[in-house]
């Protein structure tokens, strides 16, 4: 008996055509009051099952909660602030006559400073092109910023550049925090890059609030909620920080309200700028940094900075500085050397600055060369503008500022370090009580503190010191902060054990209840990690040996490849599978469709975007280049073949069934096919405003108003028309009435003969073609918000969703308590996960927070908008993962019979929940894998770069799983066997 009979009528036989004679069995009210008593244990029972489930998804909701609590880093926060009048060291001895000094614990340099943060601005943005066999040929962002090296060169008196190191993570709120308080960061504070705190500790914009300071804020609105209050209100103008498509309004408005205060009859209305610009870190999001649009910015840049030059008076310091770097796709947040790689850059119009040494004249040729920390830069601007040293500080002052004299720089700078020594030890001490610690019992730090200390209390307050004696002196301190910075690096990533080992067992008692919450089911003894026969083995190789493969960082960062494997092993043995069997139209079907769900496998891996641990044997292909964040040209045809090939594809296999019927032709036929050209229309219109093709004919406001308007209508398309069509849609199916064929030697008038037939088209496959109309709901939502390549992969796993349907109900591998076939498989639903985390990979995503798609936020938006912005970031990130958890009762429904049993809606509640639990099962494997991994290995090198990365995208993506299959997909599910019950018979 074929299953993709066209054909299907009501007997056991399953006949293509079967004859319904009107009879009455029962009386109407009997009936009736047992299909509503059969419909409320049903809704009973669904209601029971999705409460047990819940309690699931808090388990783990919790375990991780606890484990992340002791696995991602704190420190200790002390209240304590740093006062002009009580220095940690006595300064009337270090400076001379301090009522001669103008400044608090140091002599002033400069009254007022112009702060200038040009957000993502990497060091090699700012130094002139060197061929490399990196780089044989200069790129948009070389040679386009020369003004801050040139002055540094030609001016060495007066500027100095320098690689700007930044520590991990590096998003532009834990950079700030650290460019501000001169202190470490710690990781848990990369989860509020979207909404910052405000900073309560010591810091340089307090010190300059409590002098009495007027503070003047311009650009990214993050200042505003870190420093809330501290700035003038009517100078100051902050602007959205978020809308990474946007690359002029906040560059364009800082600098229409920086040159006018930069004025001189506007010189006494402000004593301190922070300016933001946006323009270079939004240019490599959207475009990477290999584009002009990068090219432009740069040189925008350059323009503005020389203006600032022409303009200030010598009182003034002007501070150029990136925050961060970015990758080569123009992301960041991890710590890629092409991410913690920034610049700085210190300028004054009076011969201020210096070397100690001949060689350090000119600005190094890369971030290699005498790099500084950032957190350095907060003791050399409160020293240089007169300010205390914020209290919790441990950064040192940079040399090239408070070297200006020659054959004297060495007691400077042996000065103002004794002054951060002394502070910093302040601080160790009150953090020592606080934590009741003993840090300053450290012999080496001790004897290195002891040695400068000799060397300075002779008399330091006269000329005739020896400068060598300094220099020793000077030396010792700076190898005194490194040492101290090295432990607070080693104290602040010091775990919480219990924490996390309370983490770890609350996630493992969450799968033993999901395994036993399995076990109970009728027919389903054999649990979800019980091999019951070679397909339930093949899964749990699946999902222990990828678990296993965790605790190996390069298993980690090769991790697509290890999945195209298993997915490719799969196929394989399901095609040997499909050619064993019985029935030649299983054989053929079977076959076929294991054979295209392989090559389809095969052609996914072609979209790729590599890692920065992949390199240099990996070639991306996923965006126009391994340094662009753009699509190439030819790949803009990708959505417009998808809108055609794509529902077309769809339709063959509904037609195999004659299940194109009812709502399929409305939904999946028109609206599915339109909203996928709305898509195909708006990344068209992206690629056009991105390369330009209709700036001479379109306005760039047209042209963004228009790709808005087919986003928004693509989505309104899947929301709206999509939900109505699960609510409301009848199973797709054709019932029609036909006169049955007379009995041979009978006349066709003959009245016995006469009485009319039911035919049903589509009565296979009812159960799987109704629930399919839920798929094409998060096809659509998930490709508006990716690039062409990936709604290239997401189109290729919707086929391979269908192939995988086919090639399970050929091999008799469909979920069925009702079987007569033994124990059941997982295969199906662990095979889901494969292939979404697969595609995970293959739509341009990574185990990293670099690989993190920000502007998908700002696909239907011009502006951050919650609560949709970071749900649409989620359906960007987790899309292939979400569409595979949708499908995952169509392992159980697809060409699914209509059971004559009185109770057959509980069974396929119970076949969906057991198919959702191993599902599910899978995800939970993974993340208490790379959870455990992550703690075994939390003094790991590669902590931080690849195991913690891959336990927080495990714990999200658990958490996403688990309310995927709670609310949708156990939610449709009900809909779908009570639209079925409706028409079919409960």
């Amino acid at each position: 008996m074929s299953k993709d009979d066209v054909r299907i009528a009501l007997s056991d036989e399953q006949n293509e055509q079967t004859s319904v004679h009107p009879s009455t069995h029962q009386d109407d009210s009997t009936r009736g009051e047992a299909t509503k008593r059969r419909v409320t244990q049903f809704k009973k029972f669904h209601a029971l099952n999705g409460a047990l489930f819940f309690v699931l998804c808090v388990i783990h909701v919790v375990g991780i909660f606890f484990f992340t609590k002791g696995f991602l880093l704190t420190r200790l926060i002390l209240d304590h602030k740093s006062t002009c009048d009580a220095p940690p060291v006595n300064v009337s001895r270090i400076n001379g006559d301090s009522s001669t000094v103008e400044g608090c614990w140091y002599p002033r340099k400069f009254n007022k400073a112009v702060i200038i943060v040009i957000d993502a601005l990497r060091y090699d943005f700012t130094v002139p092109f060197l061929p490399s066999e990196k780089d044989k040929e200069a790129r948009q962002f070389h040679n386009a910023f020369p003004i801050l090296y040139d002055t540094a060169k030609t001016m060495p008196k007066n500027a100095f550049l320098l690689p700007f190191i930044a520590d991990p993570p590096t998003t532009t709120l834990q950079r700030l925090k650290g460019l501000t308080t001169g202190t470490l960061p710690t990781f848990i504070d990369a989860g509020s890059n979207f909404a910052g705190t405000a900073i309560e500790e010591d810091n340089l914009l307090a010190q300059m609030r409590n002098l009495g300071k007027t503070i003047v804020h311009l650009g990214d609105d993050t200042w505003q909620s870190l420093f809330p209050g501290y700035f003038h209100e009517d100078l100051s103008h902050p602007y959205d920080s978020f809308n990474v498509w946007d690359l002029y309004t906040v560059d364009n408005g800082v600098t229409s309200h920086l040159m006018p205060l930069l004025n001189s009859h506007n010189g006494t209305e402000w004593d301190y700028i922070f300016a933001h610009f946006l323009g270079v870190d939004h240019a490599g999001h959207r475009y990477g940094p290999d584009h002009p649009a990068m090219n432009d910015k740069l040189q925008e840049m350059n323009n503005v900075i020389l203006h600032i030059m022409e303009t200030i008076d010598d009182t003034t310091l002007l501070v150029v500085l990136g925050d961060h770097g970015m990758d080569t796709k123009g992301d960041h947040g991890g710590e890629s050397d092409e991410e913690v790689e920034a610049a700085l850059w210190l300028y004054s119009t009076r011969p201020v600055f210096g070397r100690t040494h001949a060689d350090f004249v000119l600005p190094p040729a890369n971030a290699k060369i005498r790099p500084i920390r950032q957190i350095d830069l907060v003791s050399t601007l409160s020293l240089l503008l007169g300010l205390p040293i914020p209290f919790n500080n441990i950064g040192a002052p940079i040399e090239e500022a408070f070297s200006q004299r020659s054959g004297s720089e060495w007691r400077a700078l042996a000065t103002v370090n004794q002054i951060a020594v002394h502070q910093i030890r302040k601080y160790q001490a009150k953090y020592s009580e606080a934590r009741n610690l003993n840090l300053d019992s450290d012999p080496h730090q001790n004897a290195l503190y002891e040695s400068a200390l000799s060397l300075l209390e002779v008399d330091v307050t006269t000329t005739k010191n020896d400068e060598a004696r300094f220099k020793e002196a000077y030396l010792a301190l700076r190898q005194y902060e490194d040492t101290v910075l090295s432990l607070y690096r080693q104290l602040w990533a010091n775990f919480n054990v219990g924490d996390m080992a309370v983490g770890v067992i609350i996630l493992t008692g969450g799968l033993v209840y999901l395994l036993a919450f399995s076990a109970w089911k009728p027919k389903m003894n054999a649990g979800i990690l019980i091999p019951g026969n070679l397909w339930s083995g093949l899964a749990v190789f699946f999902s222990i040996s990828q678990s296993a493969g965790f605790a190996s960082n390069s298993y980690t960062i090769h991790e697509d490849s290890i999945l195209l494997f298993f997915l490719a092993t799969f196929g394989l043995i399901s095609c040997i599978s499909s050619l064993r069997q019985s029935e030649a139209s299983d054989r053929q079907l079977g076959t076929v469709q294991s054979i295209f769900f392989t090559l389809l496998t095969r052609a996914a891996s072609f979209s790729r975007l590599c890692r920065e641990e992949q390199m240099p044997g990996c070639r991306s292909t996923f965006y126009a280049s391994s340094n662009s964040s753009t699509s190439a040209p030819w790949q803009v045809f990708l959505p417009f073949t998808i809108a055609i090939l794509l529902p077309a594809f769809i339709k063959a296999r509904y037609k195999g069934t004659a299940s194109y019927f009812g709502p399929a032709g409305f939904w999946l036929g028109f609206c599915f096919r339109v909203g996928l050209l709305l898509i195909a229309i708006y990344w068209v219109l992206d690629a056009a405003d991105n390369g330009g093709w209709l700036q001479q004919a379109v306005s760039l406001e047209t042209l963004k108003k228009a790709s808005l308007t087919a986003s928004q209508c693509a989505i309104v398309i899947a929301v709206f028309v999509g939900s109505i069509t699960i609510a409301q849609a009848k199973p797709c199916i054709d019932v029609s009435l036909a006169r049955q064929k007379p009995i041979e030697g009978q006349a066709e008038d003959d009245s016995r003969q006469a009485k009319p037939a039911v035919i049903i088209l589509g009565y296979a496959n009812v159960h799987g073609t109704r629930y399919f109309l839920l798929l094409p709901i998060f096809i659509l939502l998930v490709s508006v918000l990716l690039p062409p390549m990936g709604q290239f992969s997401m189109a290729i796993c919707a086929c391979q969703i269908l192939g995988l349907s086919e090639i399970l109900d050929t091999n008799g591998l469909t979920i069925s308590m009702s079987a007569s076939s033994g124990a059941i498989t997982a295969i199906g639903p662990i095979i889901l996960a494969m292939l979404g985390s697969f595609h995970f990979f293959k739509t341009g995503h990574q185990a990293t927070l670099a690989s993190i798609q920000w502007n998908a936020a700002f696909v239907p938006f011009r502006t951050i908008t919650y609560p949709w912005s970071p749900i649409l970031i989620i359906l960007n990130s987790f899309g292939p993962q979400i569409l595979c958890a949708a499908a995952v009762p169509l392992t159980v429904l697809w060409k699914r019979p209509i059971s004559k049993n009185p109770g057959w809606m509980k069974e396929v509640l119970c076949d969906v929940m057991w198919a959702m639990l191993t599902h599910a099962s899978y995800y939970a494997i993974i993340q208490l894998a790379t959870t455990m991994w992550a703690g075994h290995l939390r003094r790991h090198l590669m902590l931080y770069r690849v195991f913690m990365p891959r336990f927080l995208m495990s714990s999200a993506l658990l958490v996403v799983i688990d309310v995927v299959l709670l609310v949708v997909v156990w939610g449709v599910v009900r809909i779908n066997t009570l639209s079925i019950g409706e028409v079919m018979g409960y």
